[in-house]
């Protein structure tokens, strides 16, 4: 008969306990970052070379650089990253700037699901260059380059602040990649 007084509490402690369902854990979600309206500056440069700038970035010269006083790192606001961006007066063939900027993007290659490339050409202009996204979980989701083919090299990459995860950056990528065309097309050499 004790036996049977101390069953009773249990089973009833185990029948009100698993009324309930057992939580499910939420996957981990990223805050949307808002972004303001594409709006443009013109960039001058003392280093000959000019183009729109949205109006949220800042520019300043790469601190540190001893190789060239026309190097830029451009800060992306919102976004948390920078713009490396990088001048040279040609001293070598084309082929040898060219094969590098390509060197930067085959790196990456290990990390990215797929590279897409958009060639600028402007030849009224003497610009020509190539804007490669790099989609995936890669370090750098954007690099180009652009020339004058003879005299003047540019290259630039994209960096941010924190570990990457395309696809909650995959709004932001959309909007960087707009000013990024913007900027290469609207490039110009200064006489």
């Amino acid at each position: 008969m004790k036996s049977g007084i101390l069953i009773l509490p249990i089973l009833l402690l185990l029948l009100t306990a698993c009324e309930e369902d057992a939580p499910i854990p939420k996957p981990p979600s990223y805050l949307r970052t808002e972004l303001p309206d594409h709006k443009y500056n013109r960039y001058v440069d003392s280093c000959n070379y000019q183009f729109d700038l949205p109006e949220i970035y800042t520019v300043e010269k790469a601190p540190g650089d001893t190789n060239s006083d026309c190097h830029r790192r451009i800060q992306l606001g919102p976004m948390n990253g920078t713009m490396y961006f990088r001048y040279w007066d040609m001293n070598e063939p084309l082929s040898y700037y060219i094969n590098n900027a390509n060197d930067e993007v085959d790196f990456h290659k290990t990390k990215a699901t797929n590279i897409v490339d958009l060639t600028i050409m402007r030849p009224e202009d003497r610009v020509f260059g190539t804007l490669f996204r790099l989609e995936g979980d890669v370090a750098t989701p954007f690099q180009f380059y652009m020339t004058d083919s003879t005299d003047r090299f540019v290259y630039a990459e994209v960096l941010f602040n924190f570990a990457p995860n395309y696809d909650s950056l995959r709004p932001t990528l959309d909007y960087l990649q707009q000013d990024l065309e913007q900027l290469m097309e609207t490039f110009q050499w200064a006489p």
